[in-house]
């Protein structure tokens, strides 16, 4: 049984449902650190609870972009190859320690805080640093681009397990990166079809530790559901230029608390 649905999380799931539909980004950035500070629910429980959240939603997602064409599988499964096993690798190491505990609650929600900080500057500064580092980056061997995915995806599979942060703002920027002469649709959708067995098997990994509840991820999905839907609508008629700015104030407000 998972009991009855909660409209004040499904509400939650709503907000960050318009939000992710309106920008792409921001779920896990804004879920984890909502459920922290504004419903005192422990650090660990959030991140594994939204980690299948995020699984859920973004599986929807993949499936639009993969009717639509905009998902290069190859860079999927190159990130998938180092995101994986490193996940795996941070569970267990995760289930060494008492998830519950309060050290473990202060090194999650720190983490959570830098990483919410770097996804704030990267949201603000992303046109800047890929004009910086863009010309350099063009000049690397297919080689090592397929290499250097395969470690971003590791590194991305740390981040997530541990923070469920970092899919989003951070593995668009480092595809751009890395891929600087696709179409941002493909870099898109290729991000959230690898957020997909991402989450899932860190979210799964959680759920093993005990730090899933389920009631609470019944309630988010009912209000996010439908907030994706009307995000994905409206989007077209927000600038992108107004959203993101807000995003990334929001994002570096909250970091700065959790690390505070």
């Amino acid at each position: 049984m998972l009991g009855p649905i909660d409209p004040l999380y499904s509400l939650t799931g709503f907000f960050v449902g318009l939000l992710v539909g309106q920008t792409g980004m921001g779920g896990g950035a804004m879920m984890t650190p909502l459920l922290i500070l504004l419903f005192g629910v422990h650090p660990a429980t959030a991140v594994g609870t939204d980690l299948l959240y995020a699984s859920a939603t973004k599986t929807v997602g993949t499936l639009v972009h993969g009717l639509n064409h905009t998902v290069r599988w190859r860079i999927v499964a190159l990130l998938a190859m180092g995101s994986v096993p490193a996940t795996a690798l941070t569970l267990l190491v995760m289930s060494k320690f008492d998830p519950s505990g309060t050290i473990a609650s202060g090194i999650i929600a720190s983490v959570l805080g830098v990483l919410l900080l770097l996804t704030s500057l990267s949201l603000f500064f992303r046109r800047q640093f890929l004009t910086f580092a863009g010309t350099k980056l063009l000049a690397i061997q297919p080689r090592q681009t397929t290499l250097l995915t395969v470690t971003t995806g590791a590194a991305l599979g740390v981040l997530v397990t541990i923070s469920s942060v970092g899919a989003g703002a951070l593995g668009v920027t480092a595809l751009l990166l890395l891929y600087p002469r696709l179409p941002m649709a493909i870099i898109v959708g290729s991000d959230i079809a690898h957020a997909v067995p991402l989450t899932l098997v860190a979210g799964v990994g959680h759920w093993f530790l005990g730090s899933v509840d389920w009631p609470l991820l019944a309630s988010l999905l009912t209000g996010s559901v439908p907030g994706i839907i009307l995000g994905s609508y409206i989007s077209a008629h927000v600038p992108d230029a107004v959203l993101r700015p807000i995003l990334a104030t929001t994002l570096m407000v909250v970091g700065g608390r959790l690390i505070l």
